[in-house]
């Protein structure tokens, strides 16, 4: 089996780099910007790129599902599904902001099996296959040994639905900010999670996230040796609403901070399906 995973790593892997070309390519130029929500845009490099990643992942393998955040899901009735984020950050990418990414992953009967997230900005590409362990480019990665939660660097977001949103991670915010060295708000989920995994943060919570943000990433931070659950403390349900992920060492101190929060102890999914959009 994992040779056919190595097999679905490569197709990933030159998906995610002809599509990373794609945004340096148009990076700080001029783009058509529309609007899904009211701070939620789009731009004409996230259809180029999806289209470049659908046409080549359905050339190696046409039978597959594939979900992707611009056009939805494509179903073939398959065991495996890929999840795809075309351009993860982009409203970095639409302001200029050097952080965006390409994720894309692998499922198998709902379990993911391949991951791979590419930084075009500084050419980092963070990839697993289950089992094989997690690597940036051609160095294997660890998350961080950071036991002490005031001593620890954490990552967070907001959702598009933030202006409105009873539960909007404010609170959360607040209590991390006051019982950690620092967080970090930097507007791409795919990258946070990876940073995680190899050491750079130490944990990351978000809410609202769907799957292609997290699908790809959580693969890697779990084959580094990190955790990721539901606020709860749940297994993590990628179609949630929620996402914790940590190094393992200071998971527990992060529930507890949670916890402190307003509605964190229930755990909604989200409008996209596994089987595909409702």
């Amino acid at each position: 089996m994992k040779n056919d995973y190595q097999r679905y790593l490569k197709s990933a892997v030159r998906a995610a780099q002809s599509a990373g070309a794609l945004q340096m390519r148009s990076y700080e130029k001029k783009h058509d910007v529309r609007f899904k929500g009211e701070i939620n845009l789009v731009t004409e490099v996230d259809q180029a790129c999806e289209d470049r990643i659908l046409k080549i992942l359905r050339q190696s393998f046409p039978d597959h599902d594939i979900l992707t955040e611009e056009t939805g899901a494509h179903l073939k009735a398959s065991e495996y599904k890929w999840i795809v984020d075309p351009l993860d950050g982009t409203t970095n990418y639409a302001h200029g902001y050097p952080c965006f990414c390409v994720s894309i992953a692998l499922l198998h009967r709902g379990k993911s099996v391949v991951g791979v997230v590419y930084d075009p900005n500084l050419n980092n590409l963070f990839w697993t296959v289950r089992g094989g362990g997690a690597w940036r480019n051609k160095t294997k990665i660890r998350v961080s040994k950071t036991k002490d939660l005031k001593r620890s660097l954490l990552a967070t977001g907001f959702a598009y639905n933030v202006h409105t949103a009873k539960n909007d991670n404010i609170d959360h915010f607040t209590n991390f900010l006051k019982n950690s060295q620092a967080v970090r708000r930097d507007g791409a989920a795919a990258i946070d999670i990876c940073y995680v995994a190899c050491g750079r943060f130490d944990g990351f919570w978000e809410l609202g996230l769907k799957p292609w943000d997290v699908a790809a990433a959580t693969l890697i931070l779990e084959e580094a040796g990190g955790l990721s659950t539901m606020f709860s403390g749940d297994s993590l349900d990628i179609y949630g609403d929620n996402i914790l992920c940590s190094n393992g060492r200071i998971h527990r101190p992060m529930l507890e901070i949670l916890r402190l929060g307003r509605k964190s102890g229930r755990s909604r999914r989200s409008n996209v399906h596994p089987k595909g959009n409702l």
